[in-house]
């Protein structure tokens, strides 16, 4: 039972490092212990409570979770510090030996957050009105990845105006490199109803746009034997919900049925996010991913052939042991001749416990550096040149708040952002969706000026 006396009148700081998928669950962490009557600490203000969920993709992630649990702490005097996350998941016991740090909740046990916090919360302020000293409980609950199996369901609004759907959990595919797995657990999902439920929920809340997020979407149904197109054709039929956006998609799990709905559906975005990581089949191979660069290239094409002002992202690894020189080189020229439009560029971090740590080949720092910068000129060159061919068109745009007196920015359907100056800027916009006219660059080119065409 949960105890709720001991949220009440209390006040909550949150801090989220990592992917859209830990700020959706933040998100709906603070939703749940708003309901329990726990409010946002005002800016500056102490908080009895500080939730902080982690990330561990890389040792810098790591070094910034452990950076901003000293933090809260510090900022926070005698604050219930609770973490949560991958890298809680991965070093629980460590982490709750943290000073200040009271708990600390591994994958499957984030699900059941408020007992878990009610309990602990509640044996922390019962001991210190017995008199004890308690600085911090330094309390850990975790389980091997193998018995991690509760989900965890989040459909929050992000801080523009977009809701974020996590529609899976966990990851089967234990690429060399990656933590995940280990960090989530396996793929595991909810059912297609609930998901639509939720969606539905958002359109009455005025949500216009969601993004579908997890950590491996396209493996959605192992829990429910259900398929990932079932979900995309129920949620476009949810009325209410104009945009949706497929947060990222695995090339071998991103099939040509699902290319040809989004194609002509109603509601879904020409808008990809297909990870690559490397160019080169060699390094592939090595990372144990399950395509190699001639199925990615023919799904980059398929979308293209379909619709042709889709908005491709791509994510590429830079460095990862394995990837010699001439490697690197197959992999520049690979991505110079598919027609994508966006480079997010990821230098290699060795992590603890991965295959990848077996491979002899290392590549020096100053190398990663190099190639990086090389792959995120192109990246530019490829997004400027895709805003480029849209001057002069007239787009339908779903514009977020801004501040009084600043630009206002927003996305077209194929996410090219548009900058309307401050002098068309109105309130009224925020989550708006209008036609503009395309004008050109805005002044560091991460735009393009837009005029209202139809007020």
């Amino acid at each position: 039972m949960i105890n709720t006396s001991v949220f009440q009148n209390k006040k909550a700081a949150y801090y989220t490092l990592g992917c859209k998928l830990n700020f959706s669950e933040t998100s709906t962490f603070g939703q749940m212990l708003a309901e329990m009557g726990v409010t946002p600490a005002a800016e500056g203000e102490k908080a009895d409570l500080c939730l902080i969920n982690t990330c561990s993709v890389t040792e810098v992630a790591d070094h910034k979770c452990r950076q901003a649990i000293n933090r809260m702490v510090r900022n926070n005097k005698g604050a219930f510090v609770v973490v949560t996350g991958c890298y809680a998941q991965l070093e629980s016991e460590a982490v709750s030996r943290i000073e200040g740090v009271d708990l600390v909740l591994g994958s499957n046990e984030k699900a059941q957050l408020l007992q878990f916090l009610s309990d602990a919360w509640t044996e922390k302020e019962s001991r210190q009105e017995g008199g004890e000293t308690v600085d911090a409980l330094h309390e850990y609950h975790s389980v091997h990845t193998s018995k991690i199996k509760s989900f965890a369901p989040s459909c929050s609004r992000g801080n523009r105006t977009r809701y974020f759907l996590k529609v899976q959990d966990g990851c089967d595919y234990f690429c060399t490199y990656c933590t995940i797995p280990y960090a989530r657990g396996l793929s595991r999902n909810p059912t297609v109803a609930s998901l639509v439920e939720q969606a539905e929920k958002a359109a009455a809340e005025g949500g216009k746009e969601i993004v579908i997020t997890g950590v491996n979407i396209g493996d959605f149904g192992k829990t429910t034997g259900e398929k990932f197109i079932d979900l995309v054709r129920a949620l476009d039929r949810v009325e209410g919900i104009e945009r949706y956006r497929i947060s990222s998609m695995e090339p071998d799990l991103l099939s040509d049925e699902l290319i040809e709905f989004c194609a002509h559906s109603r509601a879904f975005m020409p808008h990809f996010h297909v990870p690559l990581q490397s160019g080169s089949d060699e390094v592939l191979k090595l990372m144990r991913r399950r395509y190699d660069k001639a199925l990615f290239a023919q799904k980059i094409e398929h979308i293209k052939r379909v619709m042709p002002d889709a908005f491709i992202g791509v994510d590429v690894m830079v460095g990862c042991r394995g990837e010699k020189p001439e490697c690197f080189e197959e992999c520049l020229e690979f991505l110079k001749s598919v027609d994508v439009t966006q480079l997010h560029v990821f230098p290699y971090s060795e992590r603890p416990g991965t295959a990848a740590l077996r491979i002899p080949y290392i590549v020096s720092d100053a190398d990663k550096k190099r190639r990086s910068k090389q792959l995120l000129d192109l990246s530019e060159e490829k997004r400027i040149d895709f805003y480029r061919r849209h001057i002069g068109t007239v787009q339908e745009v779903l514009f977020e708040k801004a501040v009084r007196g600043k630009a206002m920015h927003g996305f077209t359907r194929n996410y090219i952002r548009v900058e309307l100056p401050p002098s068309e800027a109105r309130e009224e916009y925020d989550n708006c969706l209008m036609n503009v006219r395309l004008g050109d660059f805005n002044h560091d080119k991460s735009a393009l000026r837009a005029t209202i065409v139809d007020a």
